[in-house]
């Protein structure tokens, strides 16, 4: 089948990566696995082999022959980003598990529209390799920034392994990696829309200090950053997701 550019298709063909994906987790009969862009199931046929019943949304039609073929799976033929995945509350699971291919143009607004409608206990996506190192990194590298706090807020978050580009059909230009994340078991309880904004603001002018990003704020959390080893010079990316529940609470 030819992929759909549109669509940002690469399948996943490597039947040992795919295997490996699926071990990554294990699930109970009263578990549910949510699976976004199966394709033609490669990996689903894997997922139904598990004790959990497969959810999985499908946008491309041209995968119906396939994934009916499959049991223990109901298909949504219909775009992740239009769901309400408020419906999946009828399944009355115990945990939800999230697997995902998920095309590099639409990582972050898939990851934003399942958060903003439910928090997985796990979630294991085939991402670009630079997106996974940007999702994983840690304070003072990089690839550290406001999406990755934001993932630190629910999760705790890990690159698994890489996978590489002959492992899809067609080949795609870039390196993809196997990112993990695990729902913290005390997820701090605050306004996560204005806790957000925060911290984007901390992070809008990344080669600026936070003296500057946040100077509205500057004279409340000045203390509180130099109380912890900080001076006026400290960038957003040398903060930890702790310091920043710190001073987003010093200042509400």
């Amino acid at each position: 089948m030819k992929a759909k550019k549109s669509l940002g298709q690469n399948f996943l063909k490597d039947e040992k990566v795919l295997a490996n994906i699926a071990n990554l987790f294990s699930s109970a009969k009263n578990d549910l696995i949510l699976e976004i862009g199966p394709g033609m199931g490669a990996l689903t046929k894997y997922l139904v082999l598990k004790k959990s019943p497969v959810i999985a949304y499908e946008i491309d039609l041209r995968m119906k022959e396939y994934l009916d073929k499959l049991n223990n799976l109901e298909v949504i033929y219909q775009d992740f980003l239009t769901s309400n995945l408020n419906e999946l509350k009828k399944y009355q699971y115990q945990k939800l598990y999230v697997v995902a291919n998920i095309p590099y143009y639409i990582t972050t607004p898939i990851i934003e529209h399942i958060i903003k409608n439910v928090i997985p206990d796990k979630m294991i996506l085939l991402v670009q390799k630079e997106v996974a190192e940007r999702f994983s990194a840690l304070p003072n590298t990089k690839d550290y920034g406001y999406f990755t706090v934001f993932l630190n807020h629910y999760f705790n978050t890990h690159l698994e392994f890489e996978v590489p580009k002959e492992a899809f059909f067609p080949v795609p230009k870039v390196t993809s990696a196997v990112i993990v994340l695990d729902k913290k078991t005390n997820i701090i309880s605050l306004d996560e829309k204005k806790f957000g904004a925060f911290v984007k603001m901390a992070f809008r002018q990344k080669r600026k200090t936070l003296k500057n990003n946040l100077k509205e704020y500057w004279f409340i959390i000045e203390p509180i950053l130099k109380e912890n080893g900080f001076n006026d010079k400290v960038r957003a990316e040398e903060l930890s997701y702790e310091m920043f529940v710190s001073l987003y609470q010093s200042i509400i």
